[in-house]
């Protein structure tokens, strides 16, 4: 997975482990980060970014304490749930649906369409 998410390793006012925090709950505000979203390991991240792990360590750590992630042990880190559940269920639908149609290899356009088709022939 590969989040939109740039460092200014030049910024004298705000840590590199703050920056990444804000930036993930930015995306999470903009539902670009749904509930149940598996985050990059922190090796990963570190890798991707240019950071030392235990500086993305730190961050998933803050993002645990304050409730926007929560690590499932082994399987990894993931965007917890938050606010209403029917959400909830609506975003884990839509992160299935996705899943599946990737699995199947239609493209987001052909996903996009689908989805058009079965609201239109639904009546919504």
């Amino acid at each position: 997975m590969s989040l939109d998410i740039r460092i200014d390793h030049d910024s004298s006012s705000t840590p590199p482990f703050e920056q990444l925090r804000l930036q993930i709950l930015e995306l999470v505000r903009r539902g670009e980060l749904l509930a149940g979203a598996r985050l990059p390991t922190v090796r990963a991240l570190a890798a991707d970014l240019g950071l030392a792990a235990n500086t993305v360590a730190r961050t998933y750590r803050e993002l645990e304490e304050s409730g926007a992630i929560e690590t499932r042990g082994r399987q990894g880190s993931f965007i917890a749930a938050a606010g209403d559940t029917t959400r909830l269920h609506a975003q884990r639908a839509a992160m299935d649906y996705v899943r599946t149609l990737r699995d199947l290899g239609i493209d987001d356009a052909q996903a996009l369409h689908l989805v058009e088709q079965a609201l239109r022939a639904t009546g919504a």
